[in-house]
């Protein structure tokens, strides 16, 4: 199926809001709650701007339509968006450091038809252009399967807080290139 990458910009960000929202009422569901999912949606599942002001930060459409979006970071944020609490915003060393893989999104029409796996391998490229060899990601529930069919392996699981006393399990992942 064809359909393009592009880098995204802060235009977008409405637009990556909703693809966002949409994606995780439709795909991760049966892993958390929807206290979890509202809450999540006000703090971690957010477009982290970081991301898009360093260029890390990627759209895939076709005809216009956002079909999924991705970003992989240098910076020491593990996961989270712009009204997460928990932010690093420092850079990383390629050499010392493991690149923050970040913000896989794909929306539910389009699921399970390897776009998200297209996606993941473009963001780990872009990492490794940049020096690094090891990735780092905080996985949601959902997709630690599929994370771990690509060569990645759980080293923690973690809660993450969000408002109000509510929280949600991730799992810490990492990738040796």
């Amino acid at each position: 199926m064809p359909f393009c990458l592009r880098i995204a910009n802060a235009a977008d960000i409405p637009a990556l809001e909703k693809l966002i929202e949409a994606s995780v009422r439709g795909l991760q569901a049966a892993a958390y709650t929807p206290a979890q999912i509202d809450a999540a949606l006000r703090t971690v599942f957010t477009v982290d701007s970081q991301l898009t002001e360093d260029g890390t930060y990627f759209v895939a459409e076709q005809a216009g339509e956002m079909l999924g979006c991705w970003g992989w970071s240098q910076r020491k944020t593990l996961c989270g968006g712009d009204h997460h609490a928990v932010r690093e915003n420092a850079r990383m060393d390629p050499l010392q450091d493991a690149a923050k893989i970040r913000a896989i999104v794909v929306h539910p029409l389009w699921a399970r038809l390897g776009i998200g796996s297209l996606l993941l391998k473009a963001a780990e490229d872009a990492a490794i252009a940049a020096g690094f060899t090891r990735l780092e990601m905080g996985a949601t529930l959902t997709g630690v399967p599929v994370y771990l069919r690509r060569g990645y392996r759980a080293v923690e699981e973690m809660t993450v807080p969000l408002e109000a006393g509510v929280t949600m399990q991730v799992v810490r992942m990492v990738k040796t290139c």
